[in-house]
């Protein structure tokens, strides 16, 4: 069987989706396929596909991102499979260091690790380090898993049938791993960098950050929705009454912000570069 299937949903992303190929066509030691979903962009991200004969290009219109991930998902036929955003960029080596755990580790579900944040022209800004998993903290608190350094069994999620709920088009990460560990799937920490996730202008966690348009404020307001529909679902519901609720979200937003600041620093000198 193929080691991996690594997915990138793209549109108009030309600029930065040939990074992303190429740190993918680099890994070494492996087997895996790359698909990559393209929702009919118009600039000349077709053209910097085909310089990537690792790539397999889907070009068809799509519902949003999460539905073409999920495009994506439904054709992958490697043992793992995880999503890479078309900005980001996998470490060299990383798909060899995560087959290596997972044969140490037979019993994961997903087995997630860590990420370098980049600026948009490549540039180191930080390393994000996380801690073992607990489903409480990813509720509560919010995800703090990177899907860009995450990694599924195919057969026994995408395989099952879970894929990414399609109404969520911001955090369909969290509400995924929320709803797999609700489930019972068993999540493997692996304190390892394997990935660089870009911070940028356009991307869909900044582009409204700092403005104060209807638009853009609108637009933040469905992003903090999403979380707190993940907690309503799966987490902590005391009140009938949705402001009482919010209290205790927001109590409990800063109890597991604490309890999550004390791991990651406690196993951020376990990680590995």
């Amino acid at each position: 069987m193929m080691n991996f299937s690594i997915v990138t949903a793209s549109y108009n992303y030309a600029r930065y989706i040939g990074d992303c190929l190429a740190s993918v066509a680099a890994q070494e030691g492996v087997t895996f396929e790359h698909l990559v979903m393209d929702a009919c962009s118009e600039d000349d991200t077709a053209e910097v596909v085909a310089r990537f004969p690792h790539a397999e290009f889907h070009q068809e219109p799509d519902q949003g991102m999460t539905d073409g991930i999920n495009k994506g998902f439904r054709r992958a036929k490697g043992e793992w499979v995880m999503w890479l955003n078309a900005d980001d960029r996998l470490k060299p080596g990383a798909l060899k260091a995560v087959k290596d755990y997972a044969e140490q580790h037979a019993s994961a579900d997903v087995i997630y690790g860590c990420w370098d944040f980049i600026d948009g022209v490549g540039g180191f800004v930080r390393r994000m380090t996380l801690l073992p998993f607990d489903r409480r903290i990813l509720i509560q608190q919010g995800c703090y898993i990177g899907s860009t350094a995450c990694f599924y069994r195919r057969e026994t999620t995408i395989g099952e049938g879970h894929l990414l709920d399609d109404r969520f088009g911001f955090c369909m990460d969290g509400e995924y791993y929320a709803r797999l560990s609700g489930l019972g799937k068993k999540f493997v920490y692996f304190p390892k960098v394997l990935a660089d996730f870009r911070l940028h202008d356009e991307s869909i966690s900044q582009r409204s950050l700092g403005k104060d348009d209807m638009d853009n404020i609108l637009r933040m307001q469905r992003l903090a929705a999403e979380p707190r529909a993940i907690r309503r679902v799966h987490g902590i519901r005391l009140f009938r009454d949705e402001a009482m609720n919010n209290v205790v979200d927001g109590i409990l937003y800063h109890v597991f912000r604490f309890k999550k600041g004390i791991l990651k620093a406690w196993h951020a000198r376990r990680t590995q570069g």
